[in-house]
């Protein structure tokens, strides 16, 4: 349940920062590569603390926590990037 529930997680937070850039690449044309960029590094960070917090308080090992990690992450970044390439 934690896993979907941070997919969708990182699913609104891309879709947020991709909406705003649609908005202001009338008057800023890069800004939909800087809200991809900016969207990762931050989904990153998230699924990065998820990972350290899984392996220091609840005792997961990293090999049982680092394909979640990569789920998580590639996810995400892979449904956005799309967005990217085709609509904006």
């Amino acid at each position: 349940m934690r896993t979907i529930l941070f997919l969708t997680s990182g699913l609104l937070l891309m879709a947020s920062l991709l909406i705003a850039a649609k908005l202001f690449s009338e008057h800023f044309s890069s800004a939909p590569n800087w809200a991809l960029a900016t969207g990762l590094g931050i989904w990153l960070a998230i699924v990065g603390t998820n990972m350290w917090i899984g392996v220091s308080k609840a005792g997961y090992a990293v090999s049982e926590e680092l394909p979640i990690l990569l789920l998580l992450f590639a996810v995400p970044t892979a449904v956005a990037a799309l967005v990217r390439w085709r609509f904006l």
